[in-house]
């Protein structure tokens, strides 16, 4: 791609300051043919800027547009553009207008390798398809309540788009409204209230992203078909803490993710809701939450299979009365299993069965359980389990728990060498190397 002679000058020429007298960076763009590339000399420019043609924006890791608190620093109407190597800051304060760091209202437009900061919203797409943001670092206005920041990537009726390895921080959330076919791989999210909040959006896929310290890691709303695979989310632990939270939502693949300190590893309202449909949950680590998985209700038609419930404080509970029995559950591994396996097939030689007791302090009473897991509410759990008050009622039955808690690791050494799993990062919240050296010295 060719660049204007003009663009190349600028980088010999003084930076171009917000109240400067020299053409202005909207002018500059303006006079930017299409197809070509504006190199942006190191500087502040003067925002908010429209791009109403295909052109690449460039602004080497040097260049700064401010938009000076008022509307949106850039927007690109148009099909086709390229927006790189910039920071983009100081955003208008209007959530009507959605001012943002970038508002896309176009399609095959590419937004990546930009730093944005002090924008109420971070990227806004709207009725806008096949585009790509990666790779950008996003956060709100740091002096906002959480409620009051914008969301980090916001889709509305936006199809076929990437939204790829960002790194977003101190916003609301990241939303996916009235959108379908996008992909939401790995991101890192942290210190937000939603790391991921869709909204009758079908067809979506998730996999690959991090998401740690949120109030919520992923809310599914009314949204069908979505597949949520290999993501790590950990440390949802405020009082409505929740690793995956599923409503009237159907025809789901969970699979392969870490859950792990959360207040609830999983939510379940209401889901599946669309008659003949089931939702699928399989490979998935829950680990060290305060309650497994909720279900609001006493549901059924969700199938779970070789999944991995480890220390959490409550396993499973069905708030109301009732079930969770009505759901599918196979060769799981349950780390409070006390069973035996006398014929050392990996599977215990009696079912997992898990009892509710209907006169448990903590679940009667909601403040109660900031208290769960110590020494006095452990004893009084003890007691109504030696002398329950009425008959418990059968909660979960596994006919076949799994004992190997490295199935998964175990499935892995069965490939050819090509085919092993790259090495993960180390993360204090990640189990995946603890229970890596753990099988290799039980192998020794």
């Amino acid at each position: 791609m060719r660049v204007r002679l003009w663009g190349l000058l600028l980088l010999l020429a003084p930076a171009i300051a917000v109240a400067g007298g020299q053409p202005t960076l909207q002018e500059m763009i303006d006079q930017t043919p299409d197809g070509e590339t504006l190199l942006l000399a190191p500087g502040t420019y003067a925002g908010p800027v429209v791009v109403s043609r295909p052109i690449t924006i460039d602004g080497q890791n040097h260049a700064t547009i401010d938009a000076g608190g008022k509307g949106t620093v850039v927007l690109l109407d148009t099909d086709g553009a390229t927006l790189k190597n910039l920071h983009l800051t100081n955003s208008g304060e209007s959530s009507n207008d959605l001012d943002s760091g970038v508002q896309v209202r176009g399609n095959f437009n590419v937004i990546k390798d930009n730093r944005i900061d002090n924008c109420l919203f971070g990227v806004d797409l709207q009725q806008s398809s096949n585009n790509i943001v990666k790779r950008n670092y996003i956060s709100s206005k740091p002096d906002f309540p959480l409620g009051q920041k914008g969301d980090s990537v916001r889709l509305w009726y936006s199809f076929d788009n990437k939204i790829l390895d960002n790194v977003t921080e101190d916003v609301r959330d990241m939303v996916v409204w009235y959108s379908a076919n996008n992909t939401i791989s790995g991101n890192r999210g942290s210190n937000s209230r939603y790391s991921l909040h869709f909204m009758y959006s079908r067809y979506n896929l998730v996999e690959n992203n991090h998401y740690v310290n949120n109030g919520v890691g992923i809310f599914l709303m009314y949204s069908d078909s979505v597949v949520v695979r290999n993501n790590h989310i950990a440390h949802a632990a405020g009082p409505t803490g929740v690793g995956i939270g599923f409503k009237e939502t159907s025809d789901l693949t969970i699979e392969g993710n870490e859950i792990l300190y959360c207040a609830s590893g999983l939510y379940i309202d209401v889901s599946p809701y669309q008659p003949d449909t089931t939702n699928r949950f399989t490979n998935n680590l829950i680990a060290y939450n305060g309650i497994g998985i909720r279900f609001l209700n006493d549901w059924h038609s969700n199938i779970f299979k070789n999944n991995r419930f480890v220390d959490n404080l409550t396993q499973i509970v069905v708030s109301g009365g009732g079930t969770a029995n009505r759901n599918d559950w196979e060769g799981n591994y349950w780390s409070d299993y006390q069973g035996f396996d006398q014929d050392v097939d990996g599977i215990g030689d009696s079912p997992y069965e898990l009892y509710a007791y209907a006169d448990r302090l903590w679940q009667d009473e909601p403040y109660a359980q900031f208290f769960k897991g110590s020494p006095l509410l452990e004893v009084l759990d003890f007691l109504e389990r030696l002398a329950p008050f009425s008959e418990p009622g059968l909660l979960v039955r596994d006919e076949k728990p799994y004992l190997n808690l490295l199935a998964k690791y175990d499935a892995a050494t069965d490939l050819q060498p090509s085919q092993q799993p790259e090495p993960v990062v180390d993360d204090p919240a990640d189990l995946s190397n603890a229970l890596e050296q753990l099988r290799s010295s039980l192998e020794k």
